[in-house]
């Protein structure tokens, strides 16, 4: 995001001249009115007064005085009018918005929690630097649940990915049973990795906008049941709607080559042009997003952000100043 523009305007300027235009109207009468109402009184022999360097001292500290005293009442009358008309400071700033949808794509099964607390910790971290990106969170394990929608609404994004990595790490409560409602909506099966996938894969949209779509999908591999889609067709479907697969694998011992479920998802991710790696590597995921960063961005049209912020702090400072000097310099014309 960057800045425009940036200017100091009024609210309401019409205030300005109205209210100073009211003060010379009232200044005038106030002096046509002493004028009318005053009488003068002519003192014989009084002329030789002018030359007394005393009075002509008195006269000058009088008159300067009094023209202090205009001008005090007229800059604390213009300071008012101004207040009155509220300053405000107007910075328009230019978004550029990233256009990359992201789908976390997360195999909650018992053996992958571990795994899953940490990859959404991760992106805990890396939301704070995202702008314009799309976030979407979808679980699975016989059947899929989708927490979030894709959204750019990054406090949603970071209330519930804080929440769920609560729950994979273990903390107990209320949030543990309104997080996997719905993943387990087979008896008998879990880890259906392919209609996860699938799942995920469904979540995109906007095809009528040039847009980056991957999906981060985190599973061992190990199917317990009969999906609908294999590993391979999913892949299938998420390319078939642009999105790129990177996989995260578990890299326990005995995991690592049984039946083959490594290699399987190795390639099935790598054929949609994604990224394979081990799901405890710390550099995994900012790899990850690296590579969707790395494909071409196109700058999408956003209006512009105003801010508008209230700019009244030196006219009150000097509304203050102007009214405590005019009330001291009357004072001391009275005097």
């Amino acid at each position: 995001m960057s800045a425009v523009g940036t200017a100091t305007t009024l609210t309401t300027p019409w205030a300005v001249p109205v209210l100073v235009a009211l003060a010379v109207a009232a200044l005038a009468a106030g002096l046509l009115w002493r004028r009318a109402g005053a009488a003068t009184t002519w003192v014989a022999n009084t002329a030789g007064l002018r030359h007394v360097r005393a009075l002509r001292s008195w006269r000058v500290r009088y008159h300067a005085l009094r023209v202090g005293l205009v001008l005090a009442v007229g800059t604390a009358s213009l300071a008012a009018a101004v207040l009155v008309a509220r300053p405000v400071v107007v910075e328009e700033r230019a978004r550029e918005l990233a256009n990359r949808d992201i789908v976390l794509c997360l195999d909650v099964s018992g053996s992958m929690l571990d795994y899953d607390a940490a990859v959404v910790a991760t992106f805990e971290r890396l939301v704070e630097e995202f702008e314009g990106e799309r976030v979407a969170l979808s679980l699975f394990n016989s059947t899929s649940r989708t927490v979030f929608p894709l959204t750019d609404d990054y406090d949603l994004v970071r209330a519930q990915l804080r929440v769920a990595r609560d729950v994979f790490e273990g903390d107990a409560g209320p949030d543990v049973e309104d997080l996997f409602r719905g993943t387990d909506g087979l008896t008998g099966q879990a880890s259906l990795i392919g209609d996860g996938l699938a799942t995920c894969a469904l979540l995109f949209d906007q095809f009528d906008v040039e847009r980056s779509r991957s999906v981060v999908l985190a599973t061992d591999n190990e199917l317990w049941g009969t999906p609908l889609y294999s590993l391979e067709d999913a892949t299938a479907l998420a390319t078939g709607r642009g999105a790129v697969v990177h996989g995260l694998y578990p890299d326990r011992e005995e995991w690592r080559d049984a039946d083959g479920l490594r290699a399987r998802m190795r390639l099935a991710v790598e054929a949609t042009g994604g990224v394979f790696a081990e799901a405890s590597d710390t550099g995994a995921v900012p790899a990850i997003l690296a590579q969707v960063q790395a494909a071409d961005l196109v700058a999408m049209d956003a209006d512009p952000e105003r801010l508008v912020v209230d700019d009244a702090d030196p006219w009150v400072v000097l509304l203050y100043v102007a009214g405590l000097v005019a009330v001291v310099l009357a004072w001391r014309v009275r005097a």
